[in-house]
């Protein structure tokens, strides 16, 4: 067996060049490159080979410097979602601190089932130093260190402890990363003495692989039984998820929408599937759901899911499904979702269990006047968004007359990232998607954070679209870091950055749960009242874009706005526009609900009032049994 003298480091990189994904045909690099922030954990194992591949050529895995390791995993991730899963990026970091930091984008990028492979480096395997430095020292045993903390929040863990183990351990996160029902974050802990350990490989470890996405294939039977479900139906609805996206289903959606008159529906990952002027979609569903959208919902008798995980907010914490006999049909890779309230499961790719369905389906349609019902909704529906866009509020502009000048001045391919906080709600009532790359907003983690490190990863994916970061100050003074990145890399990134002085999103839930908006805004502490509700703080974090080597310009009106954003469009690097809004809104109005529970019993008059209205909701929370 020919062999070739490496470190495991240098066996790793070499490794990861000769790593392919293929779906339909296509291929390409499943690892591209690699993100990375150095330390002695790190430096001179993976870095040195990082190094010795880009000197000598050897092995083509460009290194790319962040500025955060949670950010570094974020862009990843956010690559990962443009590139259909097919595509990802290794992250290596530093012993201790530079690992744990990783933890949070590990945990986005399991639960919005991304993903992203992540190399801590660990502590030394000979224990021949022992403590090291930031070495965690667990009394209940000596193989317990901090990246043991990743376990609970990856796919695949393993920690490669003699160099050839990394032969198994490669493979088996390979086999993860392009499994689209167990894909999500995989780690691999890398103790920083084996990375440095020289071993001889065999060469065939390091040969050209292929790993095939397939697309698994309707059982035949499963169909059948869906189909009778849905022939059953007056009132069906669809739910598209983000499943309907990652599968390439968008056409065959919108042909199967329009052969039998069933509405859809989408979630924040499922939104552009269908696009928003379709005469059969009927926007967000669930907690922020759309007029349409819960309106359907609440009468729907049967419910056909594709590629939803059925979060709380999309359901409205079990309440949006109204009708008492209400059955599901759930399209899914993964049976873990496919079975999601007792549904009749088709576990399949979304795509080709669409095709199916029509299949049997063919020459079935939902009833005139069940049509007409929609198209009255959506009409409804259209007149809310537009008073929102149009409120006239002032003296500060309100954040619905933003998203609507921004709806306005973009192009249907560019790309819209947000993450947490009152945009996302705000968002799935309002944007007008008509591209399935348009809308990038993570809300299965909602990581605040996350907004400008993934339009990194975004742009990176897809240079040929305008890169839009949608991000709160909240989010902002969270990680804006990497508007440096996006600057040393050359990336024309547009962040609009929206200050309301406070957490928008928490104040208006707190206030509705009667805790006041308590700890929600941005102010000194007050001496007379000992809380932080004094005057507001003189940050200026447009200065502080600016400083980090981002272009600015100034909007303190709508008119402003759209002519800033013009000027951002057309400039060549990254630019951030700042616009202040109001922070009590007004925002979309609510037709959903959601379980965030209320003190049962408390001596403020707020909280017992709130607890009220909380109860009275619960009435109509159900398991779909």
């Amino acid at each position: 067996m020919e062999t070739i003298r490496l470190t495991t480091a240098q066996a790793l990189v070499r490794f990861l060049v000769h790593q392919y994904s293929e779906r339909d045909g296509q291929e390409q690099r499943l690892i591209p490159g690699v993100w990375g922030i150095f330390g002695h954990g790190n430096v001179a194992g993976v870095g040195q080979a990082l190094l010795q591949a880009a000197v000598t050529q050897e092995a083509d895995l460009p290194y790319y410097l962040a500025r955060n390791e949670q950010g570094m995993v974020h862009a990843s991730v956010a690559y990962a979602k443009m590139r259909d899963r097919l595509a990802t990026f290794a992250c290596t970091a530093s012993t201790g601190p530079g690992s744990t930091n990783m933890i949070t984008g590990a945990a986005l990028a399991t639960t919005n089932r991304l993903p992203v492979l992540l190399l801590p480096s660990d502590m030394f395997a000979t224990r021949a130093a022992d403590p090291v430095l930031q070495q965690l020292e667990d009394t209940r045993g000596g193989d317990v260190t901090v990246n043991d903390a990743f376990r609970a929040v990856s796919k695949y863990f393993d920690r490669v402890s003699r160099p050839e183990q990394l032969i198994p351990a490669a493979l088996a996160a390979m086999r993860v990363l392009t499994d689209p029902v167990e894909t999500g974050a995989v780690t691999l802990a890398l103790p920083q003495d084996v990375q440095a350990e020289a071993h001889d490989w065999p060469v065939s470890f390091f040969r050209r692989r292929v790993w095939h996405v397939g697309r698994p294939v309707p059982e035949p039977a499963a169909v059948e039984r869906a189909a009778a479900l849905l022939r059953s139906a007056r009132k069906p609805l669809i739910v598209a998820g983000g499943g309907a996206v990652y599968s390439g289903a968008e056409t065959t959606l919108r042909a199967f929408a329009e052969a039998t008159g069933i509405p859809v529906a989408d979630t924040h990952a499922g939104k552009g599937a269908v696009p928003w002027d379709h005469p059969y979609a009927v926007g967000g569903i669930g907690s922020t759901g759309s007029y349409a959208a819960n309106a359907l919902a609440q009468d729907a008798d049967v419910v056909l899911g594709i590629g939803t995980r059925y979060s709380d907010f999309t359901t409205a914490s079990h309440t949006v499904f109204g009708n008492p006999d209400v059955t599901f049909v759930n399209l899914n890779v993964a049976r873990l979702d496919a079975v999601k309230h007792s549904a009749e499961p088709l576990v399949a790719d979304a795509r080709l269990g669409i095709q199916a369905l029509a299949g049997a389906l063919d020459g079935w349609e939902v009833e005139p006047s069940y049509r007409a019902r929609s198209r009255e909704l959506i009409a409804r529906t259209r007149e809310i968004e537009e008073g929102c866009f149009t409120v006239g509020h002032g003296p500060l502009p309100a954040q619905t007359e933003i998203l609507g000048a921004l709806n306005d001045v973009l192009d249907d391919r560019a790309v819209v990232i947000n993450a947490a906080g009152s945009m996302p709600g705000d968002l799935q009532q309002l944007w007008r998607a008509r591209d399935p790359k348009a809308y990038h907003v993570e809300y299965a983690y909602s990581c605040m954070g996350y907004e400008v490190a993934a339009g990194v990863g975004a742009k990176m994916a897809d240079p040929s679209r305008e890169v839009v970061v949608l991000v709160g100050d909240g989010s902002y003074l969270m990680m804006a870091q990497e508007i440096v990145t996006m600057v040393s890399e050359g990336l024309k990134v547009i962040v609009v950055l929206v200050q309301n002085h406070g957490f928008a999103s928490i104040g208006a839930l707190s206030q509705s749960l009667g805790s006041q908006r308590f700890g929600t805004k941005y102010r000194y502490r007050n001496g007379d009242s000992g809380r932080l509700d004094g005057d507001v703080l003189p940050v200026d974090l447009a200065a502080n874009a600016s400083s980090l080597g981002a272009d600015v310009l100034h909007a303190a009106s709508v008119e402003e706005f759209r002519a800033a954003m013009e000027k951002a469009k057309a400039a060549t690097r990254t630019t951030v526009v700042h616009v202040e809004t109001d922070l009590y809104g007004p925002n979309p109005p609510g037709h959903g609900w959601w379980d965030v529970p209320v003190g049962e019993v408390s001596a403020l008059e707020s909280t017992r009032s709130a607890y009220e209205t909380y109860a009275a909701h619960k009435q109509n929370q159900r398991h779909y049994l």
